[in-house]
């Protein structure tokens, strides 16, 4: 967790690093950047949720478990009906 030394302490060091001139550009450009980002991902949720409401999940497939060691019925009538050499 940052605390209010670290923080001020990070804007220090970008105010010696960029400048007082700078420092607008920057928090403009981060603000447009975050705006953009925040629009991509209202759009993304969006196409979602608009595929969901046009094709709903279809009822999954069902599966048959069959006892370790139990013949099916197709598979038992097969081997007797095949003459033994």
């Amino acid at each position: 967790m940052l605390g209010w030394p670290e923080i001020v302490g990070i804007l220090v060091v970008v105010l010696i690093l960029f400048g007082a001139k700078k420092l607008p550009e920057l928090a403009r450009g981060l603000g447009q950047g975050i705006k953009e980002f925040k629009r991509a991902t209202k759009e993304v949720q969006d196409d979602l949720h608009r595929a969901i409401e046009d094709h709903p999940d279809p009822e999954p497939p069902r599966r048959t478990i069959t006892p370790v060691g139990v013949e099916s019925s197709s598979s038992a009538s097969a081997s007797k009906s095949a003459p033994n050499p």
